[in-house]
Parts: C-alpha cells; sequence; structure tokens
C-alpha cells in the first residue's frame, strides 16, 4: 500500500501539478490580486465572494475557508486573493511544517486581528497540533501546558478573530473534526481548454510576448486542464521563440517548442507515452499488472501510479481493472496503433462496465488510495494484479 504522504520525484516534468519553491517565486509575478482577475472557478469564485463580502458588511472576520483539489489550480492564489479582499495581512505555513503543538502554538500566538492564516497541505498536519487547531478555530483559545507530569499546568491564551484558509489535494484524509470547523469548503475542478486560454492570454500581456489566437489554443490544449502547467508552458516557449529570434509566435512555433520538450497534444509528456506505448506493443492491450508495467518502462511502481496514471486515467486513454491495466481504445488511437482484430473476446476493454474507464467504476477504492478485494460471479475474490 502507498503512503499517502510519499510523493514521488516528478520535479523534472514539465506536466507536473506540483512547483519548486523558485518556479512559486515566477509564479508570484504572474498571480491575480483578485476575485474579479481570478479565471475559472465560477462556482467556487461567486460563493467566496458572497462570504467575503458579507464579513465586510458584518465588520467580522471571514469564517474559516478550505479549499480542495488537485495541485496547481489556484489554491494558494485564491488563499492570497482572501487576504487582499479582506484588507488583512497574509501568514503563509504548511502541514509538513507544522509537526508539534508548540509549532501551531507559536504560529496562532503571533497573529494580529483579521489576519488570515494559509495552511497549505492541512492533511499532513501531526495529530497534536491538529487537536490544538480544533479550540483555536471554535473558540479563538488556545491552551499552553506548562512542565510535565503531575505538575503539568494548562494556561489558557486567548487569540484575536482570525481566518484560516486550509488547502488540501487529499480532503479525505482530513479528520471530520477539523472539517467540520470551516464554516465554507470549495472543491476546485480542473479547467476547460476556453478558460485556460485566458489564463495563458494575461500571462502572456504580463511577460510580453505576442502570440496569435491560435498559438493560445496551442499552449492551453497541452496544458492539461491546470493553470501553472499553462503557465510553466508558456515560459518555455517564450525561452524557445527568444533563442530562434521570433518576435510572435504562432501555432507552428508553440507546438515545435512543445514537442522539443516532449509534450504532445494532448499534453503526454514522456512517462505518459512510454506507459502506454508498452501497454499497446508489449502486452498487446493488456491486461498487466502495475509492477509488471512499471518494469517494461523503467520506473518505480509509485512512480507509475501516482505520476502518470491519474491523468492517463481520467483522459480515457488507460483503465483499471482487478486483472490488471488496460489501453482504452482512445489509447491506441493516440498512439496511432491498431487494436486488437476483437478486443471483447480477449476480454480487454469487456473488463470494464459500460460506459466505464476510471478507476471509481472498477473498483472499491479505500480511504487510502489501496484497492478492496471484491466479489466475482462466481464468488470468488480477486485483487488488482500486482505481478
Amino acid at each position: 500500500m502507498t503512503d499517502p504522504s510519499f510523493t514521488p520525484h516528478s520535479d523534472d516534468r514539465l506536466v507536473t501539478g506540483g512547483a519548486s519553491t523558485e518556479e512559486r517565486e515566477v509564479e508570484a509575478a504572474l498571480r491575480p490580486k483578485n476575485l474579479a482577475d481570478f479565471v475559472g472557478q465560477h462556482r467556487v469564485r461567486k460563493q467566496l465572494a458572497l462570504v467575503l463580502e458579507a464579513a465586510k458588511l458584518r465588520g467580522a472576520t471571514a469564517d474559516h475557508i478550505l479549499l480542495s483539489g488537485p495541485p496547481g489550480l489556484g489554491k494558494t492564489t485564491l488563499s492570497m486573493i482572501v487576504a487582499e479582499e479582506m484588507g488583512a495581512p497574509l501568514r503563509i505555513s504548511s502541514g509538513p511544517a507544522i509537526q508539534h503543538s508548540g509549532d501551531l502554538a507559536a504560529i496562532l500566538s503571533s497573529l494580529t486581528e483579521g489576519e488570515v492564516l494559509f495552511l497549505d497541505e492541512i492533511h499532513r498536519m501531526s495529530r497534536p497540533a491538529e487537536e490544538m487547531l480544533y479550540m483555536a478555530m471554535e473558540d479563538f483559545r488556545v491552551d499552553i501546558v506548562v512542565g510535565k507530569g503531575a505538575g503539568a499546568t494548562a494556561i489558557p491564551l486567548e487569540l484575536p478573530p482570525f481566518t484560516i484558509v486550509g488547502a488540501t489535494t487529499r480532503a479525505g484524509l482530513l479528520p471530520g473534526p477539523l472539517r467540520d470547523r470551516f464554516g465554507f469548503t470549495g472543491h476546485l475542478d480542473f479547467y476547460a481548454t476556453e478558460e485556460l486560454e485566458m489564463v495563458i492570454r494575461r500571462s502572456a500581456a504580463m511577460l510580453d510576448m505576442n502570440l496569435t489566437n491560435e498559438a493560445f489554443s496551442e499552449i492551453a490544449s497541452r496544458s492539461r486542464g491546470t493553470p501553472r502547467i499553462a503557465n510553466r508552458l508558456l515560459r518555455r516557449v517564450r525561452d524557445w521563440a527568444l533563442v530562434n529570434g521570433l518576435a510572435s509566435v504562432d501555432a507552428g512555433a508553440a507546438a515545435s517548442a512543445l514537442e522539443m520538450y516532449e509534450v504532445d497534444s494532448r499534453g503526454l509528456d514522456r512517462l505518459d507515452r512510454s506507459v502506454l506505448e508498452a501497454l499497446c506493443t508489449k502486452f498487446n492491450g493488456g491486461p498487466v499488472g502495475l509492477s509488471t508495467l512499471a518494469i517494461a518502462v523503467g520506473e518505480e511502481i509509485e512512480t507509475v501510479e501516482t505520476v502518470a496514471e491519474p491523468y492517463l486515467v481520467r483522459e480515457g486513454l488507460l483503465g483499471r481493472t482487478p486483472r490488471g491495466r488496460i489501453a482504452m481504445p482512445a489509447a491506441w488511437e493516440h498512439l496511432g496503433l491498431k487494436p486488437p482484430e476483437d478486443p471483447s473476446s480477449d476480454g480487454l476493454w469487456s473488463l470494464l462496465p459500460e460506459g466505464a474507464g476510471t478507476v471509481e467504476t472498477a473498483h472499491q477504492h479505500d480511504p487510502q488510495g489501496s484497492y478492496m478485494p471484491q466479489e466475482d460471479t462466481e464468488g470468488m475474490l480477486f485483487f488488482d494484479d500486482q505481478d
């Protein structure tokens, strides 16, 4: 079973949703400063605007806010916008950095009235810190324990009203008592291509780049529905145009630049294509176990499962079945390969229910991301093949 906190090394991938420290500094200049400039996420944006406006009319601090969703969709940006809209200072920390209740107490005790505290990856906080956060969020009070053993004394410390904005990519790992203390919860979805074009247009104007309409569409279509990836690809196109002496970038130039970085027309990179090519050419479309597939592409099992598979499954290119991974019809088409003559006779795509192609319809998912055994029509148990 994969450790929920495990993050495979994927910093060298151009299409990863994560960001390095250096990249976050570059992103800061491109972030919108208010909700009016924020592109996409219309439902969450309207709900959040209502929450903040109501708080300002009451003359009170905003309710605690929880933002969930895959990396790169704007959770950090929205936290900064919350502080800007409320006219309050912003303090930034993260769950992995708060491993002791004393760490959290030091942060909370230094907050000023109305301040916004942004906690990234809040689900990775330690349990003692979480329990202290419960009281701080609800009663604006923490108990500082002085001494040890029978002589220990709890000293209550009153806190000024503040707003916590929590961000998580794994909302299911948050304890129920912590989730219940957030007054507003917003889930961020992947962006449509048209919305990504708007993001790229805004960023291109700030970077003083000249692109045609077709070039914007070309970059957006390869950005995997993620603004962070879109901005990253835009910067790589800028570098390519600069080296090649282009004052204006058209669709052909953008495509050439991104193909040089091995990002194809559907946003797949080298790792994604390696998985699909191995599945189609070496295993005739599957089913094949995860460990066997990982060996075939020369990667770790965790890398294939957590880095490559999510996007391939979401795009309907790969399916996960009780007998292993299979290539979906779209995968053969994208690679320009001819699928088996009669896939149904080999039990390939028919392993999934009609309209399936995602893990949710093929498996019973447990909270840790592994798969529970299920019973087939013969009453026998089967597991996802790892061999």
